[in-house]
């Protein structure tokens, strides 16, 4: 199977590696890396986010880990569209997606299926929660709150125990 999926990916969390232990299982992985121009446009809040060439550096090491474990290929490409190449590039069978970016995966489906293409199995991953029962994301690490494994930074953990 060709297993598609995409994000920006900065800094890469557990939640990340859930999605991409799920694809890896799945079958060969192409993920799609948002290009500079496109990475502020998909997220809810401004952040700083760093530069392709080392989200690329970052992604390859983290995914290399999952193909020797399940002896698959990948590949990384830029994403200059949110919709991305699993719209437009037939090869593919599955998409994998977290709950917030699932409509997106239709959408992708809807273009699909202008194209003429066979629409791609939509794999949702749930969330991975952090130590605080909130979700592990990449602007919740940047903000300092949690670690890359969801665990509350010890400043954080001060303040809950203040309050």
């Amino acid at each position: 199977m060709d297993v598609a999926l995409g994000g920006t990916f900065d800094p890469i969390h557990d939640g990340h590696r859930a999605l991409f232990e799920r694809a890896f299982e799945l079958g060969d992985v192409t993920v799609g890396l948002t290009s500079d121009d496109l990475a502020p446009k998909t997220r809810v809040e401004e952040r700083y986010v760093r530069p392709f060439a080392e989200r690329k550096a970052d992604l390859e090491r983290e995914l290399s880990r999952f193909a020797d474990e399940y002896d698959r290929e990948f590949d990384v490409r830029k994403l200059d569209e949110p919709t991305g190449i699993a719209a437009t590039e037939e090869k593919f069978d599955v998409l994998i997606v977290s709950p917030e970016t699932e409509a997106g995966a239709e959408r992708i489906n809807e273009l699909r299926a202008e194209r003429g293409f066979d629409p791609l199995d939509i794999e949702v991953v749930d969330h991975v929660t952090a130590d605080d029962g909130d979700v592990i994301s990449s602007t919740r690490i940047v903000k300092g709150e949690i670690d890359e494994h969801g665990t509350v930074t010890p400043e954080r953990e001060g303040r809950a125990q203040e309050q």
